[in-house]
């Protein structure tokens, strides 16, 4: 440890009682985090890259400073399901503190990864107040028993009006419009649920099989008709 000649001269005062940090609460317990493996809870965050082009929510799940388990959920960018797929690989195995310093690639995983650190070692992760947190897997909830993410995509002009694409129950085949040309409506195909039957009945055909799994929301029974989103 090298001084400056300032500190040197300068003479020695007591400091006084030491309390420790201030505790956080951890999986149903509050705990003075001194070390990485202090920290435990699973939460949830999102990130967006420099250009904002891009969005990323993980969730990752911590046990004695070690990350668990990790979802990696992207959106926006091409090139961000492959640094994903590395990131989920790389994570695992980690401590917290290697993972803020490791290259995930993509800035929006970087930057969720950096903003989930935050809630974490600050003591505001989902699981603050639950009593030994929630079991690794915890995390496929969020993508229901189909394990597919739920995304949502609506495209829209001013002339044309809006498009419904895709919904959390799944893609959207056809809008359902009443006599204003309103829309009440909309026919989807969950595309989880499709491939769990193509897989489970490969006598069906692919007819068979989407009119199985065919299901509608709103109005649906009373539009006066229906379009195509993707082609009319």
């Amino acid at each position: 440890m090298i001084y400056s000649k300032e500190v040197e001269n300068m003479c020695p005062v007591t400091k006084g009682a030491y309390h420790g940090p201030a505790p956080i609460p951890e999986e149903g317990k509050w705990v003075q985090a001194k070390e990485i493996k202090d920290i435990s809870g699973l939460t949830h965050g999102v990130g967006w890259c420099a250009p904002q082009q891009g969005a990323c929510k993980m969730t990752l799940n911590v046990k004695d400073g070690i990350i668990q388990e990790a979802l990696v959920e992207t959106i926006g960018c091409s090139g961000m399901t492959h640094s994903a797929a590395m990131a989920s690989e790389i994570l695992i195995g980690k401590t917290l503190l290697e993972g803020l310093n490791t290259d995930l690639v993509c800035d929006a995983i970087n930057t969720a990864y950096r903003e989930l650190f935050l809630q974490i070692v600050y003591g505001r992760t989902q699981t603050a107040f639950s009593e030994g947190g929630l079991p690794i897997g915890a995390s496929l909830e969020d993508l229901g028993k189909n394990l597919r993410s739920q995304v949502g995509t609506m495209f829209a002009t001013k002339d044309k009006g809006p498009r419904y694409l895709e919904m959390a129950e799944g893609y959207v085949t056809r809008v359902a419009l009443n006599k204003d040309n309103e829309i009440v409506g909309y026919e989807f195909v969950n595309l989880g649920k499709l491939m769990d039957l193509l897989k489970a009945h490969p006598e069906l055909s692919g007819k068979e099989c989407l009119d199985k799994i065919r299901g509608h929301y709103g109005q649906w029974d009373n539009a006066a008709k229906y379009i195509d989103p993707r082609h009319e």
